[in-house]
């Protein structure tokens, strides 16, 4: 495996084309387009990874031993748990075994999200992913990028600082960069 820890940092990409890029892929369902250069940090994170129902080539590629009821979610929802290390079972040889069959929260999965955000992934599982996001850095095109930038990870320890305990790290950068984007849609002149 990778040592995600001990290099320099990482290119994130210009910030607000990822910003762009990434809101548009949420809103188009698209996969995420990560730098991951055989990083399997979020494999190892000891994350449980939901499967939904129309996602047939994965469910059919999970053995059925792997594939629990998802809590809180409607029938045919399913989730993968990971093993006393932390990491998912479909990882094998430092690689994944479904990789092009995949579940859709893998395919979407950013951990940029958190460089954004300026959060960080909660829980004692989750150094090497912790060691990942640190390395992230986003470049800018000038002052009002950098700018909105900055808002973005205020308002994301705003909401750290309001939620519930309960609230995971990864909802809150999610809500944060929504609510960030929400914004700027409503600050732009109209024609």
């Amino acid at each position: 495996m990778p040592d995600v820890s001990s290099d320099g940092p990482l290119p994130a990409g210009d910030f607000a084309r990822w910003l762009d890029g990434t809101l548009a892929g949420w809103a188009e369902g698209r996969d995420a387009d990560v730098p991951c250069d055989g990083c399997t940090a979020c494999c190892t994170s000891a994350q449980f990874v939901h499967i939904e129902p129309d996602e047939r080539a994965t469910l059919d590629r999970v053995p059925d031993a792997l594939k629990f009821a998802a809590p809180g979610r409607p029938r045919g929802h399913v989730v993968v748990g990971y093993d006393e290390h932390g990491r998912c079972p479909m990882l094998v040889d430092d690689g994944c075994s479904i990789y092009a069959d995949r579940p859709r929260a893998c395919r979407t999965y950013d951990c940029r999200v958190f460089a954004a955000t300026g959060l960080e992934p909660d829980g004692p599982a989750k150094v090497e992913l912790v060691a990942r996001v640190r390395r992230w850095r986003f470049t800018y095109a000038g002052g009002r990028e950098r700018a909105a930038h900055d808002e973005l990870r205020a308002r994301a320890r705003a909401r750290r600082g309001a939620a519930p305990s309960s609230t995971s790290t990864t909802e809150l950068a999610l809500e944060a960069i929504e609510a960030h984007a929400a914004d700027r849609a409503e600050a732009r002149p109209r024609d």
